[in-house]
């Protein structure tokens, strides 16, 4: 094994131990390159330690979805608005599931309908 290769396999082994898995996949996509792969804070960063696997694409939609939701009010109850923010970032979580499965689901409909040959002059 070069140095190189080496080099590449700890940085994999790494990423997979951050990852918590040997097979991670985004949650989203379904995407499964581990350079490609990242952990996605649910209720948002310093909120909650609840995380999810998402590609690097998905992740920045949805961390984006995230910069919308309402910042802590330091009089506000802690622990409550930790939960809200966990269902807001569910929320928009399950947003882009919904966008993916609407797509896949018209892609099949489109793929279902029978192909019609091309007529020749």
């Amino acid at each position: 094994m070069t140095d190189k290769e080496l080099a590449r396999e700890i940085r994999k082994q790494r990423r997979l131990e951050k990852l918590g898995s040997n097979s991670p996949l985004c949650g989203e996509c379904g995407e499964r390159d581990w350079r490609c792969l990242e952990l996605h804070h649910i209720a948002d960063f310093g909120c909650d330690d609840g995380t999810v696997i998402l590609c690097r694409n998905c992740h920045r939609k949805v961390s984006d979805d995230q910069k919308g939701h309402p910042a802590f009010n330091p009089a506000a109850d802690a622990t409550l608005h930790s939960i809200g923010r966990f269902l807001l970032g569910l929320a928009d979580l399950l947003r882009l599931a919904i966008e993916k499965l609407a797509e896949f689901g018209l892609a099949l409909i489109e793929r279902a309908a029978p192909q019609t040959a091309e007529v020749r002059p």
